[in-house]
């Protein structure tokens, strides 16, 4: 399942759930307001930018919600 880091007043994350709710596709919401979450964002991306998807099936992370857009669409 696809992992995207968040925060719920974002418009590039509320531009990527769209996306992800009219597709159809299952994911996992990880609000960055959680300290944890967030410190695990910033381990793992290297910098505080959300949205961030992270993709374990396909070894895949990214920043950039337009870019995140298009990989989702190769892969749904």
């Amino acid at each position: 399942m696809i992992d995207l880091f968040i925060l719920e007043t974002c418009p590039y994350c509320k531009k990527v759930m769209a996306f992800l709710d009219e597709k159809g596709v299952k994911y996992n919401k990880i609000d960055i307001t959680d300290k944890a979450s967030e410190d695990a964002l910033i381990q793992m991306g290297g910098k505080r930018q959300v949205p961030f998807l992270v993709d374990k099936d396909r070894n895949i992370q990214m920043y950039e919600s337009d870019d995140i857009i298009e990989y989702l669409k190769t892969i749904i």
